[in-house]
């Protein structure tokens, strides 16, 4: 089959590769779509960490966004997975451990992610292995952009959790890539008032797009304090930003990285008795997005600008954008094209 593959840093290629087989306990997918995200960029430029602890080595089987449906079933799996369409879990745990006993595999020690870490082949492929216990069913009518969006709308599901807001109260959502997006979605689609906090021009004029509140960091100092705000940036600044703007005794969330360490005076949380939600992986949210998405509570689909096949996998990782793609964030990867 055909899969797409990074080699080296910022080279990418789509390989022939054997087709995958079930073993047991899993299936084998066809994807329909993939979503192309920030952790598949840094592979691509070499900056992603897992790359410097030997977790992961190129070469390296991106994707971990996507949909499709099962076409073989492994033995042990119910035959009732066969022809599903679905769409599954990045975090693979070994379901042995007090973690993932507990349901917590997405921290689990001998953890495989994915198309990420521990050579788990990904979903830029024409089709991808994985345990059929990390499978989500969807509805065979649902359009395959809001089925690659579940992943990322799992971890948003999960930072909008953790703020735990009433209906009315405000929340700040920093940053207005695609986790921030999904955030400020579901925030209001579950009663929140948001306003986002973006950056460029072009984030800005697309949030607005949205119907969001947007705001720069110079108007940001007119507000009163929020309710709660979640980081969803990769600017090193923004997790101390957060602490200065919550209303003292609530919550900050960080679901955002940057790419170095971030400096944050605790004194400050202390005597504003704020509690701080660190968010990772969206495995525990995946349910949870599914329902808002699959029930059209929230329409992720203007954050894909584009379509692209294998062959345009490379271009689009190293930024290219289509002129004729639309203004949101998100990339999308068609591997049957």
């Amino acid at each position: 089959m055909r899969a797409f593959a990074i080699t080296a840093p910022r080279h990418g290629e789509v390989v022939e590769v054997e087709a995958p087989t079930a073993e047991p306990g899993e299936v084998v997918v066809d994807v329909e779509r993939a979503g192309i995200c920030g952790t598949d960029v840094e592979f691509f430029t070499g900056e992603m960490a897992y790359l410097a602890t030997g977790e992961a080595t190129y070469p390296i089987r991106i994707g971990h966004e996507w949909v499709g449906t099962v076409t073989a079933v492994g033995p042990g799996v119910e035959s009732a997975w066969l022809h599903r369409r679905v769409t599954g879990d990045t975090m693979l745990g070994c379901g042995r451990c007090p973690r993932c006993l507990a349901g917590r595999q997405h921290l689990c020690r001998e953890l495989f992610e994915v198309g990420i870490r521990r050579g788990w082949p990904g979903a830029l492929a024409e089709q991808l292995r994985v345990p059929a216990s990390s499978l989500h069913a969807l509805p065979d009518a649902l359009d395959p952009a809001i089925g690659a969006l579940v992943e990322p709308a799992g971890n948003a599901w999960r930072a909008v959790d953790a703020a735990r807001l009433d209906s009315g109260e405000r929340l700040l959502v920093i940053g207005a890539g695609t986790i921030g997006l999904l955030s400020a979605m579901i925030a209001r689609a579950t009663g929140s008032r948001v306003t986002l906090l973006a950056r460029s021009r072009q984030s800005v004029a697309f949030a607005r797009s949205l119907a969001f509140e947007v705001v720069d960091r110079a108007q940001l100092a007119q507000k009163t304090a929020f309710d709660a705000v979640i980081d969803a940036s990769n600017d090193s600044a923004s997790p101390a930003l957060a602490l200065d703007v919550v209303e003292p005794g609530r919550r900050v969330v960080w679901i955002g990285l940057s790419g170095q360490p971030s400096l944050v005076d605790s004194r400050r949380a202390v005597l504003g008795d704020v509690t701080i939600v660190g968010i990772l992986s969206g495995s525990p949210g995946l349910e949870g997005a599914i329902g808002l998405l699959v029930t059209g509570q929230v329409d992720p689909r203007p954050l894909v600008a584009g379509i692209v096949g294998l062959d345009g996998v490379a271009a689009a990782l190293g930024g290219h954008r289509d002129p004729t793609w639309g203004p949101g964030p998100k990339v999308h990867v068609d591997p049957r094209r």
